[in-house]
């Protein structure tokens, strides 16, 4: 059964806001020390690949939560979470749940998807083009209104 469409749109901005905002939690974790802080030992100022990806957990998450340049910053974060699970999970074993990889196989495939659907309505490279349709549209209601 196929949502109705008029839940598709909403459906899909609050999943990449959902997604955008637990995935900069994890970055600001990292970097900064809050929300309970890094997983692990914290890495220091440039190392590979840990600050790295904390950054593009970060900035990646943010610009996604946010809807500007999502399709980029989404294919960043997906690209980074299968260097994750591929470097560092897989050697533990072959399924996620073998070797603790799940969150970063979930953020990869989540983050693709995002990539490919775009940011939906309610994102902020939508603003203009919403501003503008609804300029144009008491424009018109205005112009209907003076031929009465």
């Amino acid at each position: 059964m196929e949502a109705p469409p008029r839940f598709q749109a909403p459906a899909l901005g609050l999943f990449r806001i959902v997604l955008g905002l637990l995935f900069a939690c994890h970055g600001a974790a990292t970097l900064f020390g809050v929300l309970g802080g890094p997983h692990g030992r914290p890495p220091s100022l440039g190392q590979w690949p840990g600050w790295w990806a904390a950054v593009i957990q970060l900035a990646g998450g943010t610009l996604v939560l946010l809807g500007l340049a999502t399709r980029p910053a989404a294919l960043v974060c997906s690209g980074s979470m299968a260097y994750a699970y591929f470097v560092h999970h897989q050697p533990d074993g072959l399924f996620p749940l073998e070797n603790g990889g799940e969150p970063a196989a979930l953020f990869c495939w989540a983050f693709l998807l995002i990539a490919a659907l775009g940011p939906g309505r309610w994102s902020l490279t939508e603003l203009p083009a919403a501003a503008a349709q609804l300029t144009n549209r008491d424009r018109g209601e205005v112009s209907t209104r003076n031929r009465i």
